[in-house]
């Protein structure tokens, strides 16, 4: 009988756990999920392709989460596996630059005309993004979703004065090609 319930013990403390990672990983999809999303879109050219590949992102998630250690924060140990898996993935299919008809642009603008200008701008600029070489791409990405030079260096693996030198150039030719488009 007690072999039973030292089961019972090591099964339902495998069970919270089971449900505390859950939890933890619902709220983590839950609290970056967009941001994962549009860094997806940054190394896709359509839809499908950023749907499949944020589901290997959130596959990757489930299974390096019970190896956080807490040696970084939360978001930057996400970037860091969505990151590996874009690279992964680019590695797998080398995507093309996307066409304007494969590229989603959202504006929830009330007025039709700067609608369309917002619209026009933001096809523009993804445009000119997904041009980029993709170590300058990366850091245009993380940087657009809010990470700091530090967080960036940690996800990619590269110096912080790497980082603001990829971003230097990056933005130079961003400025170059939005000022004169082909």
């Amino acid at each position: 009988m007690g072999t039973d319930a030292a089961f019972l013990d090591v099964g339902s403390s495998k069970l919270l756990d089971r449900v505390t990672l859950e939890r933890q990983f619902d709220g983590l999809l839950a609290a970056h999920g967009p941001a994962l999303t549009r860094l997806a879109a940054s190394y896709t050219n359509t839809r499908s392709d950023r749907d499949d590949l944020l589901q290997e992102i959130a596959l990757a998630i489930w299974q390096a989460l019970p190896r956080f250690r807490g040696d970084c924060s939360e978001r930057t140990f996400l970037f860091r596996i969505a990151h590996n898996r874009a690279i992964a993935y680019l590695a797998r299919f080398r995507s093309q630059p996307p066409t304007v008809e494969e590229m989603e642009v959202r504006d929830p603008a009330l007025d039709p005309e700067s609608g369309l200008a917002r619209e026009q701008t933001a096809e523009r600029l993804r445009t000119a993004v997904h041009r980029l070489p993709v170590a300058w791409r990366q850091v245009v990405t993380l940087t657009l979703e809010g990470l700091g030079y530090g967080e960036i260096a940690e996800v990619l693996g590269i110096s912080q004065s790497n980082v603001g030198a990829r971003l230097t150039r990056a933005r130079q030719i961003l400025r170059e090609s939005l000022e004169d488009p082909k």
